[in-house]
């Protein structure tokens, strides 16, 4: 289990962890804070049965990834991964809900896809979102798996106006080959928008362009989630060689 001292946002210290979930009780502390951040925070409209709680159908065909304060147990982190072979037994990854990937079909088999990414209100340092990168980058390279996927969602808060304004940034930097391309089956209206405003990148968002990824084409909007998502990749050896270094210390094949 990896373990990351950090400064925690009120006094004193605090010890996090990161691990996969090996119980339902362990997944359900991540719906629980995927539902605080999501439908608290940000006013998500959730599909969930049970009031309080994140779930849908992927989640049992999912590992979920977590980290923890040691001192409360308290889950403070998650990101949910899917595999290829799970994707293939639900009938595809959780982004082809927005996006058409005909063009990474023969991809899947050595794919993971991440998403449901949050992280608690106290918890929001470096040290939070590093440790579920490290944990994502151990699982890959134990379980064999060689690309990764997931969406960036970008809030719509300004009408989508940051959200066109960073693709627009960073189609020029750092966009896949065309053969990786991706379409959004509800698309930004990006040729309303003023792609030339400011813009600040979210947390995951530098995250992802920070260890290397691409880019696959043009944000879809969700309504339900009110964001503009980005579907990235990155190929676990087009990686940022400082990033990988770090993330991947003492990872073994299985």
């Amino acid at each position: 289990m990896l373990q990351l001292e950090s400064r925690p946002s009120r006094p004193g210290r605090v010890r996090l962890s990161v691990s996969l979930a090996r119980s339902a009780d362990e997944v359900r502390g991540a719906q629980k804070l995927r539902w605080r951040v999501f439908a608290g925070e940000l006013g998500a409209r959730l599909s969930s049965d049970e009031a309080g709680v994140d779930k849908d159908r992927f989640d049992g065909h999912c590992e979920h990834l977590l980290v923890r304060d040691e001192a409360s147990d308290e889950v403070v982190g998650t990101y949910r991964i899917l595999t290829g072979p799970s994707a293939r037994d639900l009938g595809g990854f959780y982004s082809a809900q927005e996006f058409d990937l005909s063009r990474l079909a023969h991809l899947a088999d050595r794919t993971v896809e991440i998403g449901r990414s949050c992280i608690h209100p106290d918890y929001r340092g470096g040290a939070t979102m590093a440790l579920l990168w490290s944990g994502i980058a151990q699982f890959m390279v134990s379980r064999r798996f060689d690309h990764l996927i997931g969406c960036a969602s970008v809030s719509m808060s300004d009408g989508g106006h940051g959200a066109a304004s960073l693709y627009n940034r960073i189609r020029i930097a750092s966009s896949s080959p065309v053969d990786y391309r991706v379409f959004p089956k509800c698309p930004l209206p990006l040729a309303r928008l003023d792609a030339t405003r400011p813009a600040e990148p979210p947390a995951l968002l530098r995250g992802y362009l920070r260890c290397g990824a691409q880019v696959c084409g043009e944000p879809a909007w969700d309504p339900d989630f009110n964001t503009a998502d980005l579907f990235m990749m990155l190929p676990l050896a087009r990686m940022d060689t400082r990033y990988a270094r770090h993330f991947m210390k003492d990872v073994r094949p299985q």
